[in-house]
């Protein structure tokens, strides 16, 4: 269906209230020219064991993520108990013989293990984060005290939902996988009421793991062009690259897969880094952040010396004599640059020499008259 100019306005005028370049989670700031908020997504990869959650909360913290996010859901409120599998989650729990319901009970945490976490992830210093799957799961993590929420690429399009989460008057990062450009107008509508929330988007693509040419990095920038919030990226490819990309090309938070092991079994496993990996993520990601730089073009101070010895000044080409008028032919342009610049060439042509001078060597503006 094409979209005139009158429906694109009033689309905009629906999202404008959320336009903005950053907001704060707790003591840490996300947006253009904040550092790059790195989300450990420790997800269902604790297996249902609290002790590796535990475990993935230090992991994380020690890395040096900014947030640890685990995902929170009713598992009677999430799925029927015959919603077929998902054929990657199949695959990465090694065939394990499960309906989705009885994989999603297994992983499921209560609210007395959230209370466990959320204090943990407090004395380490590292933002704690979940994404409920429904509005119940919504109101635990509020009561439990959480800065943010995060909003998984399912519920994308889940209206009713994302009504109910924005009431909780938090920010929202909002995961935008197998979504268009309609839907995520629509999805920001529901947080562009009379009283906005802050809203930051990731762009995503919802396959685990997902195959790098597909991942259309250059929709961080659209995105962001397009609807006035900070964008960042949740990543499932293999490796790195993806991710230092992304930063490169802006986007202001980065969500990737942490797991112990990436051969235990579970759905995700597979599409996450261990902890070596995601320590070397958040190194790169910091490298890439710093020589982004200001975008102002100058010599830089370690360049400064080979400036100078790099660079040419004016010299001869060959030996000429005092009294000699210079032609273009005795002229060249030779090392280092701390003579006459190269531009002055032109102007020493039919100039008198002063004194005899050999060849290969830098001519002194008292060297001619």
């Amino acid at each position: 269906m094409r979209t005139d100019s009158s429906t694109l306005h009033a689309n905009t005028m629906a999202t404008s209230s959320l336009s903005q370049s950053s907001f704060s989670v707790g003591d840490r700031s996300i947006g253009a020219g904040h550092p790059c908020f790195v989300i450990a997504e420790a997800g269902v990869n604790h297996n249902g064991r609290l002790d590796l959650a535990h475990r993935l909360v230090d992991v994380a913290a020690d890395v040096g993520a900014d947030a640890v996010k685990f995902q929170t859901f009713i598992t009677a409120l999430l799925a029927t108990r015959d919603a077929p599998d998902v054929p990657y989650q199949v695959e990465n729990s090694g065939g394990r013989k499960e309906s989705q319901f009885e994989m999603l009970q297994r992983l499921e945490l209560d609210e007395a293990a959230h209370q466990e976490l959320f204090a943990h992830a407090k004395e380490r210093n590292i933002v704690f984060i979940s994404t409920p799957d429904e509005i119940d799961s919504a109101q635990l993590l509020h009561r439990l005290g959480v800065k943010v929420f995060k909003i998984g690429s399912p519920d994308l399009v889940s209206i009713p939902f994302l009504d109910d989460v924005a009431k909780l008057g938090l920010p929202v990062i909002l995961s935008t996988g197998m979504g268009t450009t309609e839907e995520i107008e629509t999805a920001l509508r529901s947080f562009a009421g009379a009283s906005p929330v802050p809203v930051s988007l990731l762009h995503c693509v919802s396959q685990y793991p997902a195959p790098p040419r597909e991942m259309n990095l250059r929709a961080i920038h659209a995105l962001a062009t397009r609807f006035g919030v900070p964008v960042g990226l949740s990543d499932h490819t293999l490796g790195t690259a993806v991710s230092t990309a992304a930063v490169a090309l802006g986007a202001t938070i980065i969500e990737k897969h942490l797991t112990l092991d990436t051969t235990m079994e579970g759905p995700d496993h597979p599409a996450s880094l261990d902890p070596d990996g995601f320590a070397r993520l958040v190194r790169e990601i910091r490298e890439v952040e710093a020589a982004l730089g200001d975008g102002m073009k100058r010599c830089m101070p370690c360049e400064a010396e080979n400036r100078v010895l790099v660079r040419k000044s004016v010299g001869l080409a060959r030996a000429v004599a005092e009294g000699a008028h210079l032609t273009r032919a005795d002229l060249c342009l030779l090392r280092p640059g701390n003579g006459m610049p190269p531009e002055t060439l032109y102007s020493l042509v039919g100039k008198r020499m002063r004194r005899s001078m050999p060849e290969c060597v830098l001519l002194q503006p008292s060297d001619v008259d």
